[in-house]
């Protein structure tokens, strides 16, 4: 190559890169005016704190169990069951014939016995004239006077053997009776032990029974939680997956538990059956103990951090622009989807209404509803 041609390339090359250093030049004024726009870490919509009534309340955990348990068990020994007219679950009404005992041998003492009242009774009867014999005669001295005693005496002998001749037809009579197994309340039986042609002992368990089919909820609360608690409060108790029931408080235990501190509190549940509950169910109570006012916002706007809430507030507005701080609050009661606020903010403060888990303090975010305040307050 000759040095003519040489010289021509470096002075062509030196125009080319003066060109792009004026270049350059020219867009870095360009390039710093984009940078210096911050750009909104998310579209959010405003909203501020409602002051509402919130319904104060208890919760607690227990048991549903009867109401009371009837035992009804056998009043005669050594008879066999030749009846068993129920089975567990069944609804019975007071008076009702649960099962039968054979009676053959009980007829045959109640029998026995109505003849030796007889007897008694005719002896009574032959006693009772001798001794009015006795008295007419005693003053004509035809009879001693320890004769006479003895006639009268006879007679109460006589009294006292037709009574006790009574008593044992009347207990003979008792137990046939009792050969017929009765419900004692209106009820469900809730279990049986009585089998087809056992020989019960006398007192042995044969029905259980709920009476009145009613059952109630028993709800276990520690004893500061019960000095809040009285008589005639209303409860919502709730079984997880079967159903829900309100109820009302009829009594608090007298004593707490020695171990756990805990009491009970004793919750009747009308028609608890009908709602698909059962005696042993766990359930879970809510108790309304009254109302106050406190500051709401809804869930959408609290972030969890760490262990802590936090809600991000909205800072004076440039444009659409605005840059939100992380403040740190602390929550209450829960009521729907919002969340009491008892402390860091004020009523007056606005908050990003949503995606607070997205956000970080001193995010510029851009404002696409002004309106979310007033559709709250409606």
């Amino acid at each position: 190559m000759t040095k003519g041609k040489i010289g021509a390339l470096l002075t062509a090359l030196s125009v080319l890169i003066g060109f792009g250093i004026i270049a350059g030049c020219s867009n870095e004024p360009a390039a710093a005016n984009t940078s210096s726009a911050p750009k909104p870490a998310l579209n959010v919509s405003a909203i501020q704190p409602v002051m509402r009534d919130i319904p104060m309340t208890l919760t607690a955990n227990g048991s549903i169990a009867a109401w009371q348990e009837a035992i009804i068990g056998a009043e005669v020994s050594d008879l066999r069951l030749t009846e068993v007219n129920v089975q567990v679950g069944e609804a019975v009404r007071k008076g009702q014939v649960l099962a039968v005992f054979s009676d053959e041998s009980v007829l045959a003492d109640v029998a026995q016995s109505r003849a030796a009242l007889a007897e008694a009774e005719a002896n009574l009867a032959d006693a009772r004239d001798n001794a009015e014999r006795a008295k007419q005669i005693s003053d004509s001295g035809a009879l001693s006077s320890q004769q006479v005693n003895q006639y009268l005496t006879g007679e109460k002998t006589a009294r006292a053997k037709m009574q006790s001749a009574k008593a044992q037809l009347d207990s003979q009579l008792l137990r046939l009776k009792y050969t017929r197994v009765l419900a004692s309340d209106d009820g469900v039986i809730s279990s049986r032990s009585a089998t087809l042609g056992a020989v019960a002992a006398k007192g042995q368990e044969l029905f259980r029974m709920v009476r009145q089919n009613r059952l109630e909820w028993r709800g276990e609360v520690t004893a500061a939680e019960m000095a809040q608690l009285r008589p005639g409060i209303t409860v919502s108790v709730e079984v997880p997956n079967v159903g829900s029931i309100k109820g009302k408080i009829r009594s608090l235990a007298p004593t707490l538990d020695v171990k756990s501190r805990n009491g009970l509190v004793y919750v009747d549940l009308p028609d608890a059956a009908q709602h698909g509950l059962r005696a042993g169910m766990f359930a879970r109570g809510e108790f309304e103990i009254g109302i106050n006012t406190g500051l709401l916002v809804p869930q959408d706007a609290i972030s969890l951090r760490e262990g802590f809430s936090y809600v991000f507030k909205l800072g004076e507005q440039n444009g659409e622009l605005t840059k939100v701080t992380q403040v740190k609050v602390q929550l209450g009661r829960r009521t729907g989807d919002s969340l009491e606020i008892r402390s860091g903010l004020q009523p007056d403060d606005r908050l990003v209404a949503s995606g607070a888990s997205f956000l970080a303090d001193g995010d510029v975010v851009r404002m696409v509803q002004q309106d979310t305040v007033r559709a709250m307050r409606q």
